[in-house]
């Protein structure tokens, strides 16, 4: 357990300094130039009314958060009064000068937000189409300078703090408990903090304002008297962060080399060590002359993290043994498959759980608990999984084994090793002084921060691509003599690589001609790997750790997947060039069956093609009566079913339960009853698919799309529920019904398999892909559809998925102002 305390006490640290600010550039553009390619030039085109309501749900939202920063300022100034009324008297609880640097810029920055929130208040809340609100953005980004200075004194208000705590108890108790007042409208009447948090929240506050600044110039015509003012504010904004990064940013370099030349990081990251018998996560770290294997040290909250270095050898006396000439390993017991199977299936239904937590406003510490369970559970997964051994050995001693995931690392990191070794390096011992100060610098040199695991990965970070992806894998080219050749393929799934297909070896050649297809399911996936390799037959070369033949890797290459090349009907052709070799291969994507069309039905006295609408209205119900009786057939007997909704049944079956819901045939319940459970989740879907307009209506369509796209979470969260508000009643309700639905399906995901992303693929363009003609009016053509929007209708779907429980009443009670946190 020591290594999963160690990796869960990294998770827990707040900050880590040097990548605080992390901001994507935006392309500003220029107003006048009407080709400039500037994002906020493409908003604009929508018509002007609905751009103000969207700046409207932007602005509420962005109120609200501004709202709670203020609540969270105050909390932290709270204490600050009588900490100094104490200071001058015979028992202090801190001098004046420690309080001045924890509370350091605290007042200065919440007398900036609080005059701009009461100026911004009345603005929204008296909305009209006239208002203009600018310059109080280009007011608040003039006074960043203040920010500039806190951050400068952050970490010595941390340390100082930290301290302050462990020498004081009653400052600790302060400090582990401030109380922030909830929001006006919310049922608490405050949350409890500890100071560490509070401190972190003006870091997090520039970037958040800055995003609203982008979200805010979206949806801003460019003849609105805000525009230049926004835009200003937007650079004023993004300069800062930028000379923040500038500052942080660690310089790649730490001590001299014995030559008196610079030594330079070169490559790091978290490897899985086979060490005294059992795996340990380490953090390897590729200098220009030496290889050093660091742990994490184990600190207190708030302390500067520290590594512990294992082991290290010079680069001049490291060599990579032949696999067969490495002596036996310590025995590596891989985990049985369906061991890993168990651990995946632990971390989904505890993110189920979290999410119930969540929804059933569960206690923090509840939360905090199964986190942290996940966590050990992910953890356990990354040091289990890996199985192909990397060997490095020192000339003058030891040999080391480490197990990575992928071919492709092992051979990346071979490859960087090997570059360095072509220069003339001298071995060389460091004294214990030489390695402290070498160990010390990996902690800011380290370009790779955080373990990878899942939960340390956001969701909607980069959703990737989901479905299927066809590959042809047709011929190379470029070897130097024949070889008995074969390609594997490997394509990413939430951060994890995993080989997805293997050619046929094609004997004895120098231009191997594969052309073989592969069906590759994609879960998220942004990359595809190609690797090469030379198969060996020489039963002399096995590899001592697992017992394999080694074959020998030639060239590997890796390649974006690029929704805007790869969603079209047709195939792409593309080469990938490893090492002077080209293999040559085809690829097309698919998502849905992309050729169904909208056409309302002709007989309106059936159900599919049939308006919702009409369909409720005659039947006297809330709900369709074909969702309810194949929602119901789906839960009682469907929703343990392994690919329930993803898997497609037998195409005459489905035709004829569309006839018999047509007919109004009073067999239905039999036939239901009978009927293959694939058929009936694919009558459902076809249901939907049918309808003449979505489900979440052709109208709303493009603010659903703009809704999802925003930036900051309030603003999103305001979108989204004012969306669903404004849906007619019948749509919502089935809406919200079939929502519930897949919610307890994705809550059997260990048997059925079926997470909410891949609920959310399946259902997401049936319920939101518009009619033939509205999307030939909001797009650039109607083919573009599928590359530009499915991903985004996907999102959509999987953001009021991963939403707690919406209720029609509460949703249609509530306000435009809507709460939420930071």
């Amino acid at each position: 357990m020591e290594e999963e305390e160690e990796a869960i006490g990294f998770l827990d640290k707040v900050l880590e300094d040097e990548d605080v600010f992390v901001l994507e550039e935006y392309d500003l553009g220029t107003p006048t130039s009407p080709d400039s390619g500037s994002p906020f030039l493409v908003a604009v085109k929508v018509e002007a009314g609905k751009g103000l309501e969207m700046r409207k749900l932007v602005l509420s939202g962005f109120l609200a958060s501004e709202e709670i920063y203020i609540n969270q300022l105050e909390a932290l100034l709270l204490p600050m009064k009588p900490l100094k009324a104490t200071a001058t008297t015979s028992q202090p609880v801190l001098t004046i000068q420690q309080i001045e640097t924890i509370f350091y810029k605290i007042q200065d920055i919440y007398e900036i937000h609080k005059e701009f929130y009461d100026n911004l208040c009345p603005k929204v809340q008296q909305w009209d189409s006239q208002v203009t609100l600018g310059h109080l953005f280009q007011k608040l980004a003039s006074q960043l300078g203040v920010y500039k200075a806190f951050v400068d004194n952050y970490k010595i208000a941390l340390e100082t703090a930290e301290k302050c705590s462990q020498s004081n108890n009653q400052f600790q108790k302060i400090s582990e408990e401030l109380k922030v007042k909830a929001p006006k409208d919310s049922k608490d009447s405050h949350t409890s903090i500890t100071m560490e948090a509070l401190l972190y929240k003006p870091i997090d506050r520039v970037t958040r304002s800055t995003l609203v600044l982008h979200d805010l110039l979206k949806h801003t015509p460019v003849d609105h008297p805000d525009y230049p003012l926004l835009q200003d504010a937007l650079r004023i904004s993004q300069n800062f962060l930028s000379s923040i990064n500038e500052d942080i940013d660690p310089r790649r370099t730490a001590v001299t080399t014995p030559k008196g030349e610079t030594r330079q990081l070169v490559k790091d990251g978290f490897l899985v060590e086979m060490a005294e018998s059992s795996r340990k996560l380490r953090h390897v770290f590729l200098f220009t002359d030496v290889l050093l294997c660091a742990k994490l040290k184990k600190t207190s909250v708030g302390k500067h993290q520290q590594y512990d270095c294992k082991w290290y050898i010079p680069l001049a006396d490291l060599v990579f043994p032949s696999p067969e000439e490495s002596e036996p390993s310590p025995q590596v017991h891989p985990f049985p498959d369906h061991e890993l199977e168990d651990m995946k299936m632990k971390i989904s239904a505890l993110k189920s759980e979290i999410q119930k937590e969540r929804a059933g406003k569960g206690q923090s510490r509840a939360i905090e608990r199964l986190k942290k369970k996940m966590f050990e559970n992910e953890f356990l997964l990354l040091l289990n999984s890996p199985t192909i051994p990397f060997r490095i050995h020192n000339r003058n001693g030891k040999s080391y084994l480490f197990l990575l995931s992928s071919d492709y690392e092992r051979s990346e990191w071979r490859e960087a090793i090997q570059k360095l070794q072509k220069k003339d390096l001298q071995a060389f011992v460091l004294s214990s002084v030489e390695l402290q100060v070498l160990t010390g610098s990996c902690f800011k040199l380290r370009t790779v921060h955080n373990i990878p695991v899942t939960s340390n990965k956001d969701d909607d970070e980069a959703p990737g691509l989901y479905g299927f992806l066809h590959v042809i894998v047709h011929s190379a080219k470029g070897f130097k003599q024949s070889a008995n050749l074969y390609c594997t393929l490997e394509v990413d799934s939430f951060g994890y690589f995993v080989s997805k297909a293997k050619t046929r070896v094609f004997r004895d050649t120098t231009e191997p001609q594969w052309n073989e297809e592969f069906e590759i399911e994609l879960e998220g996936s942004q990359s595809l790997r190609i690797l090469c390799y030379e198969k060996c037959y020489d039963k002399t070369k096995v590899n001592k750790d697992n017992n394999e033949i080694v074959d020998k890797i030639m060239g590997k290459g890796q390649i974006q997947l690029d929704p805007q090349t790869v969603q079209t009907k047709n195939w792409h052709m593309d080469v990938i060039e490893m090492n002077g070799i080209k293999v040559e291969f085809s690829m097309k994507f698919t998502s849905r069956d992309m050729s169904l069309k909208r056409t309302p039905s002709k007989k309106q006295t059936g159900v599919f093609g049939v308006k919702i609408s009409v369909v409720t209205k005659r039947e006297r119900s809330k709900v369709p009566y074909i969702v309810r009786q194949c929602v119901e057939e789906v839960e009682k007997r469907g929703i343990e079913e392994i690919g329930i909704y993803r898997i497609s049944g037998v195409a005459t079956d489905i035709q004829a339960l569309k006839a018999v819901f047509d007919a109004n045939n009073k067999d239905v319940l039999v036939m239901l009853s009978d009927m293959d459970i694939n058929a009936i989740a694919g009558t459902l879907k076809l249901y939907f698919r049918e309808l003449p307009e979505p489900l979440l209506t052709d109208r709303l369509y493009p603010a659903f799309m703009e809704g999802i796209a925003l930036s900051d979470p309030a603003a999103k969260e305001n979108c989204m529920m004012h969306l669903l508000r404004t849906l007619p009643d019948p749509n919502l309700i089935t809406f919200l019904f079939l929502l519930e639905h897949l919610k307890r399906v994705a809550e059997k995901e260990p048997i059925n398999k079926m997470s909410l992303h891949n609920l959310a693929t399946v259902f997401g363009p049936t319920l939101l892909r518009p009619s033939e003609v509205e999307s030939k009016g909001h797009l650039t053509s109607a083919s573009d559809i599928w590359s530009h929007d499915v991903m985004a209708q996907v999102q959509v779907l999987l953001y009021y998925l991963q939403h707690p429980p919406i209720s029609f009443a509460e949703l249609k009670r509530n306000t435009l102002y809507f709460s939420t946190d930071v």
